[in-house]
């Protein structure tokens, strides 16, 4: 090899380590520029986010979820309190067992699904599910649970809204379970908004609205978990157990990121 051809090699290769360093500059440099005529900005309270940094949600805000305190009831997931315990009345005696991650409303949670669910922010449903999939549920219920089914929307506002919150949740707990996801539910008739419904109002607004697509012999014997956004007074995701159980589920869970705080609970 001569001195020559070493040379032009020489060459050739500082060019390319050249290149190189010329294109990384120009990512950091575009990334810079791309971070100060856009910032990204955390969905709840605007705090600057790194622009490679694809959440949505910062770590404060996640911080700051009022998540349900302990110590828990071990089948409902509800904060105990002298005596028996009183949301665990509201749940038929085939549910299993419910989670949730976080009082709603109010602060960041109530924030978060009311973006979730009326303002399109359909990215918020990724941090949601990664917090509750890290939900501790009890041993036989995670050895068992074999099909992940959304709560439905009634047809309109799924026209209206774009999607269910509700099965974008399902889908993305399903990925970190390993559990398939069946929009297993129907609405057999429209039913009212729940949000400003009494108890009793609630119980009579979902009863009968809910029936399954399935055949008998597709839910014999399985362990279904139920997904919702939200859970108040358990009306709907009851209503939809029932169906599910019906239809021939042995039995059902609830898996909810928000729970509505009952009377006598701590605010």
């Amino acid at each position: 090899m001569n001195a020559a051809y070493l040379g032009a090699l020489r060459m050739t290769t500082n060019r390319s380590v050249s290149r190189h360093r010329l294109k990384a500059w120009s990512v950091v440099a575009f990334q810079a520029t791309l971070d100060f005529l856009l910032p990204r900005t955390c969905v709840c309270c605007d705090a600057a986010l790194p622009q490679s940094d694809h959440r949505v949600l910062c770590t404060l805000c996640i911080g700051r979820l009022a998540r349900l305190p302990a110590p828990q009831c071990p089948r409902c997931g509800h904060p105990r309190s002298p005596g028996a315990c009183r949301w665990c009345e509201m749940l038929p005696p085939f549910v299993r067992a419910v989670r949730s991650v976080c009082w709603v409303p109010g602060g960041p949670a109530g924030e978060i699904v009311h973006k979730l669910k009326y303002s399109g922010w359909t990215a918020l449903a990724e941090p949601m599910a990664e917090q509750m999939a890290r939900l501790n549920f009890p041993v036989d219920v995670t050895e068992e649970r074999d099909l992940l089914v959304p709560v439905p929307l009634a047809r309109a506002r799924a026209r209206e809204r774009g999607y269910n919150q509700s099965e974008l949740l399902a889908r993305l707990l399903g990925a970190r379970w390993g559990v398939p996801v069946q929009e297993a539910l129907v609405r057999r008739r429209a039913t009212e908004t729940q949000t400003r419904l009494t108890p009793g109002d609630r119980l009579r607004n979902v009863a009968g609205a809910f029936a399954t697509v399935l055949e008998g012999r597709e839910l014999a014997g399985r362990h279904v978990v139920l997904v919702d956004d939200v859970v108040t007074t358990a009306a709907t995701l009851n209503a939809c157990a029932k169906a599910l159980h019906t239809g021939g589920a042995r039995i059902i869970s609830y898996v909810t990121f928000g729970r509505a705080r009952a009377a006598g609970d701590t605010p």
